[in-house]
């Protein structure tokens, strides 16, 4: 069965950090790029950012860039996204993504699998 499971999400208050994990199984994890997605209430689902599998270069769209990581341990299949210096804008619930690759703008490219979806919320 396949399976990602995002957990490490909560409710922080702004310019506090979280981080985010996507456990993969069921399928062979070195084969794809992963991201994260996120959605806001009211508004559309955003890619956040990617880790390109071929050679692990990393994307993030614009307004995360300097405050948001991602990182890969293979040997776990587990995908993690550190998330500091958070803001309220950052309030939404987050998705991990299995796919082909990566855009430069953080989003997984023809996404395969997903997870379920993890709640951030940062007050202010």
């Amino acid at each position: 069965e396949v399976q990602l499971v995002e957990s490490g999400g909560g409710l922080v208050q702004a310019g506090n950090s979280l981080r985010l994990s996507c456990a993969a199984s069921g399928f062979t994890f070195d084969d794809y790029s992963i991201g994260w997605f996120r959605q806001a209430p009211g508004k559309e689902q955003e890619g956040v950012s990617c880790i390109k599998r071929s050679d692990n270069s990393t994307y993030y769209t614009d307004s995360v860039k300097g405050r948001f990581t991602i990182s890969s341990d293979n040997a776990k299949s587990t995908v993690y996204l550190q998330m500091n210096t958070l803001k309220p804008e950052d309030t939404a619930v987050y998705y991990c993504a299995a796919g082909y690759s990566c855009s430069d703008s953080g989003s997984t490219l023809e996404s395969r699998y997903w997870g379920q979806g993890a709640q951030v919320t940062v007050s202010s």
